[in-house]
């Protein structure tokens, strides 16, 4: 049995399955062994790791009395994270900027942002249009699918950090269709991180797009229950991914791929996930990524049960999870490509500054672009102030990912996205 517990609790004869923690935190080449060696068990607890999954069948247990976690809860708590369509309000009234033409060469983030918005805005209404059609028993428009995904894909090219941000944002109202946008953002860019042709690479965009459409098949009453669901409510929701895929297989025109990502990205790499139990490489490369990129914008999308974690805090969590739950190669590909500090992360430089992430750097994943503001020495608001961490004339650092919560800065999202609300 496999129990999650702080580090203060390991002693020697436990068996170590997995460190909670980024893999570049602790000094072992391995993760999984008899804990034997007290030197060992010194050099673990001198780690900036404070959690470890241990396995009480293969040494001994914790005391009893002492919390354990499983992974299995954050999980069964994604699968709920779908609101009821029909609640969606009409688009604001707002008058849109004029779509930007469709190229491939960079631009700064403040541009990209202001396009990336109005892709957004694009997408909703795409994706609502799509879940009703299905809703009512009409084939995916397929092609209107393809040019979705290469408006994002272009956008990505441009500049990834915008549009995977802002899709980052939603209202309880529109999550189901900004979290099938965002999650085929964040395909995009892992299917380029991976190298992966432009066929594939849209495949995967497309998987993103629809993985979920299952949903509209179950129980608004199930999809809505703001506490804890009974096994029976869960075995209905789990039931999404095969809603999904019949209703794929009969527009009888996706890539197999697409299907075989609906059906599966609740597969877990140790065989526990559903609906078939796959194990390991038994699970397709389409539905292992999908099944990372769906966790990540479930865990750091608000909820009306939950906030979201903080998108650094989210990858330190999800990288508990890798090697049982996920594709532990995919997951580190996955870090590259948002960054170690996702734009939006707020984090501690070595002058005791606070600021909050902007953009990343193309060659580092820990000297990002940083928007400085807030002054820990005199705890104060200062005037904000772009730090370029890898720039050659940088003289500060990250030393700390910091707890928004902690903190509660009212304009987080404008301070990131220039943004004062919700823009769809």
């Amino acid at each position: 049995m496999l129990k999650r517990i702080p580090i203060q609790h390991l002693t020697l004869g436990m068996y170590l399955h997995e460190f909670c923690g980024s893999w570049m935190e602790h000094p072992f080449w391995r993760a999984k062994f008899l804990l034997k060696d007290p030197e060992d068990l010194a050099r673990i607890r001198a780690t900036s790791i404070r959690e470890c999954w241990i396995d009480t069948d293969k040494g001994m247990d914790v005391a009893i009395g002492t919390a354990s976690i499983s992974w299995e809860e954050v999980d069964a708590q994604s699968d709920t994270d779908f609101s009821a369509p029909e609640n969606t309000p009409p688009p604001p009234q707002a008058i849109p900027p004029t779509p930007a033409p469709r190229n491939h060469a960079p631009t700064d983030i403040d541009s990209e942002l202001q396009m990336a918005a109005f892709i957004c805005r694009q997408s909703k209404e795409a994706v609502v249009s799509m879940f009703s059609e299905a809703r009512m028993g009409r084939a995916v428009d397929t092609p209107s699918v393809k040019n979705l995904v290469q408006d994002i894909s272009d956008s990505i090219t441009r500049n990834p950090d915008a549009l995977i941000s802002l899709a980052r944002l939603k209202t309880a109202d529109d999550y189901t269709y900004m979290h099938s946008v965002a999650v085929c953002a964040l395909m995009v860019a892992l299917a380029r991180q991976l190298k992966l042709d432009d066929e594939q690479t849209r495949v995967a965009g497309m998987a993103g797009l629809l993985h979920d459409l299952g949903k509209i098949a179950t129980p608004m009453v199930v999809l809505k229950k703001p506490s804890r669901l009974t096994d029976q409510e869960f075995d209905v929701v789990r039931n999404h991914s095969a809603s999904g895929y019949q209703i794929l297989k009969k527009s009888g025109n996706l890539p197999e791929a697409v299907l075989d990502a609906c059906l599966h990205h609740h597969e877990k790499m140790d065989g526990t996930g559903y609906p078939d139990k796959l194990k390991g490489d038994a699970i397709s490369l389409i539905a292992r990524m999908t099944a990372i990129c769906d966790v990540y914008d479930a865990i750091t999308s608000d909820r009306p049960y939950k906030n979201g974690w903080d998108p650094s805090e989210s990858l330190r969590r999800m990288a508990e999870w890798s090697g049982h739950h996920l594709d532990p190669r995919l997951f580190q590909a996955f870090v590259k490509s948002i960054g170690i500090y996702p734009v939006g992360s707020l984090v501690r430089l070595t002058s005791g500054r606070l600021g909050v992430v902007v953009e990343q750097a193309p060659a580092a994943l820990t000297t990002p672009v940083v928007k400085v503001f807030f002054s820990t020495k005199y705890d104060l608001r200062i005037p904000p102030e772009l730090v370029n961490l890898a720039a050659p004339c940088a003289t500060e650092k990250i030393v700390a990912r910091e707890d928004p919560g902690h903190w509660n800065f009212p304009d987080m999202i404008e301070l990131w996205s220039g943004f004062s609300e919700q823009v769809w």
